[in-house]
């Protein structure tokens, strides 16, 4: 079952703008690729007709995670992308969580879902599998120890025998394995399992993303801190297939829009609290 996530905008008003242009056409896999822009413009195809299907890993509160009560996906880049989806007339639909790592090779396979965002760094390695959007967000990386930790520097962190923390296939992990060379680097699904392994004592420290870090040190993890900021100047994007740069294009199109009239900017205020 796929997780429901509707945006404003029904599917009727997604057909009729289909019709306008091509009868409400295709774009589902195996059919004729339906033109969903104006004439002159690139046309993009949908894994789902009138929807953009997404990828997520939905496990990095405050950008993406699961509601407690209603199951429903939450986070800026959920508001974000459903903002996406209302100014190209379509609906939105997230797929059932999955692990980080997977979502890039599961884009650039394709079929199955039309873009992954999950606060995905752009980075040369995934831009040879996939088309990334604009940014919509720049990041850092930040490490978390206990607060009443012992050992909270790099220096101190580096030594034979301690545990790090990190979440699979991202690029905290790479960044603990270039400069924690003497550590020893545990892979997790989720930031989440990692700062609890750290609470509970299991690892010295975990590293993810600083917003998401900052946000569980604020609210479910209180006895642990941000010990290092990491300047890594990341930046996050929206991965599309490169077998469909029209969606891209029209992506790029919507986001800039948002950018304009400060829907961006709102949305970075209620997540984060501040604009970034």
């Amino acid at each position: 079952m796929k997780l429901s996530c509707r945006v404003a905008g029904s599917l009727a008003v997604a057909c009729a703008l289909a019709v306008t242009i091509s009868g409400c056409g295709g774009g589902g896999q195996g059919d004729v690729p339906a033109a969903t822009e104006p004439a002159g413009e690139a046309a993009y195809t949908l894994v789902e007709d009138g929807q953009i299907t997404v990828a997520s890993d939905l496990a990095n509160a405050p950008l993406d995670f699961v509601d407690e009560t209603t199951g429903e996906p939450q986070g800026f880049e959920v508001d974000l992308i459903y903002a996406v989806a209302d100014r190209l007339g379509l609906e939105c639909e997230y797929l059932p969580a999955m692990k980080f790592d997977t979502i890039v090779p599961l884009i650039e396979q394709g079929g199955k879902a039309d873009v992954g965002v999950s606060n995905i760094t752009i980075t040369d390695a995934r831009a040879e599998q996939v088309d990334f959007t604009e940014p919509y967000l720049d990041s850092n990386q930040g490490l978390v120890t206990r607060a009443d930790a012992a050992a909270t520097t790099e220096e101190a962190l580096n030594a034979e025998g301690t545990k790090i923390a990190v979440q699979a296939g991202t690029t905290g992990a790479s960044w603990v394995e270039e400069n924690l060379p003497n550590a020893e680097v545990v892979a997790l699904d989720d930031p989440v399992v990692a700062v609890t392994g750290v609470q509970t004592g299991l690892y010295a420290a975990a590293v993810a993303d600083l917003p998401v870090m900052q946000y569980l040190c604020s609210n479910s993890f209180t006895d642990c801190q941000v010990a290092i900021e990491i300047p890594t100047g990341e930046q996050y994007g929206i991965a599309v297939s490169k077998d469909n740069p029209g969606l891209t294009k029209a992506i790029d199109g919507a986001i800039d829009e948002l950018e304009a009239d400060g829907t961006i900017a709102e949305l970075e205020q209620k997540w984060f609290g501040a604009e970034l």
